[in-house]
């Protein structure tokens, strides 16, 4: 799947959101889909991995410690 194909797949993901919504104004938005997405990347990466934190912090482009709070943060540690 091509960045392209993410992006499409994350947009019709968003269109429906806004039309299941029926005019009600979401609250917070970045936040939830930040946090949406955010838990199975680092699950998947951890699992490509192997693991390692190293690695997959460096995939990601963040800091070690900042994967391992984030891995915190979503339970998975």
């Amino acid at each position: 799947m091509s960045k392209k194909q993410i992006e499409e797949v994350v947009r019709n993901s968003l269109e429906t959101y806004f039309r299941d919504l029926r005019g009600t104004e979401p609250d917070n938005l970045h936040d939830m889909l930040v946090g949406v997405v955010e838990k199975p990347l680092l699950e998947i990466v951890m699992r490509q991995a192997d693991g390692n934190q190293s690695r997959a912090a460096l995939w990601l482009g963040l800091n070690r410690n900042t994967l391992r709070k984030k891995l915190v943060e979503h339970k998975l540690l």
